[in-house]
């Protein structure tokens, strides 16, 4: 991460670019620039390259999914969208993503007190996760991977995957080859509730399996991915040969809501051996002390390896912690769950 990092903020509302402007002025070391429209900022990123840029979609004379483009094609940034939240916005964020965008944060609710809590603080760490974001981030393509190293003691009844920032593209990259008689899995991908619905309906769109954004109640079975909605914590349970989700709403832990640690500790107390925890890219310790928990049950625990991960900040915490057993670039995590589903 650079020692003084300089964020340029990309939106066609005043109002929007002095809030995100003033809640990164809280932080000593960020400084920040704006500009209301996509040939502004290029004009700015002339004279003073930018270490983040945060930026909206819709604006006049060029949209911001076309500059991403643009962007990445030219100079690649790391860049966080900042997007509203109905209809087309929220799918059009999604596709960002695709396209290359680091995180995806909501439009300040600018009626609301608490943005200046919760989501400064989401602000302020998507920041300092798209700080560190490797660019570009390639996955060994084109090359095969070798066969995954035999871990894992039984077929698994539950997966449970959690990530955040560069998740997305890497959750998708293991759900792909999945089968319909894949077991039932459980995701938390950091991300603000107004996405998490269209990132799974995507995900539906590109996979064999049904993904969907979970609610409460929804059954756990094969052939299904539910994704914790945003701002809501998941928790898995059973009763009697059903298994089921639930969601809640309560404070911030590890610095999230959905929490991966909320995730994983009730996979461990549920299912015990008879799953499987993947810990995937992310920056800080969400998922590291949950996963511990898991092994310690006697699930088999998987961490995404450094070179393959676009923040290694999550799986590293879980390995310093004891709590994976296999370190696995992306490329082999998918076709070592099928082996193990496979018994």
């Amino acid at each position: 991460m650079p020692s003084n990092l300089h964020v340029l903020v990309v939106d066609d509302s005043a109002v929007v670019r002095q809030t995100i402007q003033a809640i990164l002025k809280t932080q000593p070391d960020i400084t920040t620039s704006a500009a209301a429209d996509p040939f502004i900022a290029m004009d700015k990123m002339k004279k003073d390259r930018p270490d983040v840029i945060i930026l909206d979609l819709e604006m006049p004379r060029m949209d911001g999914l076309t500059f991403l483009r643009k962007l990445m094609k030219e100079d690649p940034l790391p860049v966080i969208v900042c997007s509203g939240h109905v209809g087309d916005a929220s799918r059009e964020a999604v596709r960002a993503l695709e396209a290359g965008a680091v995180e995806l944060i909501a439009k300040p609710n600018l009626g609301v007190q608490s943005f200046l809590t919760d989501s400064a603080v989401i602000l302020v760490d998507a920041v300092r996760a798209a700080s560190e974001y490797r660019l570009p981030v390639r996955r060994n393509a084109g090359i095969v991977p070798t066969r995954p190293p035999a871990i894992g003691r039984r077929a698994p009844r539950v997966i449970a995957l959690g990530a955040s920032t560069g998740g997305t593209e890497a959750i998708r990259e293991i759900l792909e080859p999945l089968p319909v008689s894949t077991c039932g899995i459980v995701i938390v991908q950091h991300m603000p509730a107004p996405f998490t619905r269209s990132f799974a309906n995507r995900l539906n769109e590109l996979c064999a399996i049904e993904v969907k954004e979970a609610e409460a109640g929804d059954e756990i079975h094969p052939g299904r991915a539910l994704v914790a909605p945003g701002n809501r914590h998941m928790t898995v349970h059973t009763h009697g040969p059903r298994m089921f989700v639930e969601l809640h709403d309560a404070p911030l832990v590890s610095r999230h809501r959905p929490s991966v640690d909320v995730l994983f500790r009730s996979v461990a107390e549920s299912f015990g051996a008879d799953a499987i925890g993947v810990l995937l890219t992310g920056m800080g310790a969400d998922g590291a002390a949950g996963l511990l928990d898991m092994r310690t049950a006697r699930a088999t625990t998987i961490a995404q390896d450094e070179s393959t991960s676009a923040v290694f900040g999550m799986p590293r915490e879980a390995i310093r912690k004891g709590a994976v057993e296999a370190v696995l670039p992306l490329p082999q995590i998918a076709s070592a769950l099928l082996r193990m589903m496979q018994g």
